[in-house]
């Protein structure tokens, strides 16, 4: 399978990051003892679901840019 480059904006890779930061968060609150244990769980599931269905429409529209021009 050959790779191809898509070129991204400053607001698309800035997308990107939040929904890594979401779902990072939300992993490691429910991984944490920080909370009490409805509010870790509430709180990182929210966030967990957040990163998933966020990441589905970002990669629909990465992959469906025109490949970048080469040099």
């Amino acid at each position: 399978m050959a790779l191809t480059e898509r070129g991204l904006t400053i607001p698309e890779i800035m997308l990107i990051a939040g929904t890594r930061i979401a779902l990072g968060a939300g992993i490691g609150l429910l991984i944490s003892d920080r909370l009490n244990e409805d509010q870790r769980k509430a709180a990182g599931w929210v966030l967990l679901a957040v990163g998933v269905l966020t990441t589905i429409p970002i990669v629909r529209g990465v992959l469906a840019k025109p490949p970048a021009a080469t040099i």
